[in-house]
């Protein structure tokens, strides 16, 4: 969760995962590129990893931001560590088998 006040601002960024970002509540301008949209609370906007943007708060607000681990070897930089299974170590790839289901 991310909390920013009237005017507060999350200046020219981009991240290398792929980053999903809902407004909670309040509103929010996105700049990207040349061009800067209005955001509300509900409005999810994603972005590509490495896409370049900009959040300014237009009323207190509060954002959800997901970022999603991507998956390529080649995405990391040189002299970076590549994992082998390309997933967070706490992430899980089979289901959870703990869990007790019962029949509908």
């Amino acid at each position: 969760m991310i909390d920013l006040l009237h005017g507060e601002e999350l200046g020219d960024h981009h991240v290398r995962e792929r980053a999903v970002v809902e407004v909670v509540y309040g509103s929010v301008a996105i700049q990207l590129t040349s061009d800067a949209v209005e955001c509300s609370a509900g409005t999810v906007v994603t972005f590509e990893p490495g896409e370049h943007h900009a959040v300014r708060a237009l009323t207190d607000a509060r954002l959800l931001l997901v970022l999603a681990p991507w998956s390529k070897a080649q995405q990391y930089t040189e002299g970076e560590p590549a994992h082998a299974e390309h997933l967070p170590a706490n992430a899980m790839v089979d289901p959870d088998q703990s869990f007790e289901t019962t029949p509908d």
